[in-house]
């Protein structure tokens, strides 16, 4: 039976399997409009930063947030590594907004 294959699986654990999954389903759903609520402020601070010519990247305060998210993470039960490298990563897409914001 492959991994993906559910047909021989015991009626219960299908449907605690079913339950799991469609409760990972409604987290991403959530996990994506989250994201976008923050796009939404982020964007703000960009044509923000834009109109006062100040630099699209904050060094100091993006330190703060990593480390911010590290502690929360830990104290979730997260790996402070894999919370880091999502950060890390939305911050990028911030800074790249606020690039191309500064540019318009």
């Amino acid at each position: 039976m492959s991994t993906s294959d559910t047909r021989d699986i015991d009626e219960t654990v299908r449907a605690e399997l079913n339950r799991l999954r469609e409760s990972i389903d409604n987290i991403d759903a959530a996990v994506v409009h989250m994201l976008a609520e923050r796009f939404k402020c982020t964007q703000q601070v960009g044509y923000l930063k834009a109109e006062h010519n100040l630099p699209p990247a904050d060094a100091a305060r993006e330190s703060r947030q990593i480390e911010r998210l590290r502690e929360l993470a830990e104290s979730a039960k997260l790996d402070p590594a894999f919370a880091e490298k999502l950060l890390t990563f939305i911050i990028a897409e911030v800074i790249r907004h606020h690039e191309t914001i500064a540019r318009s």
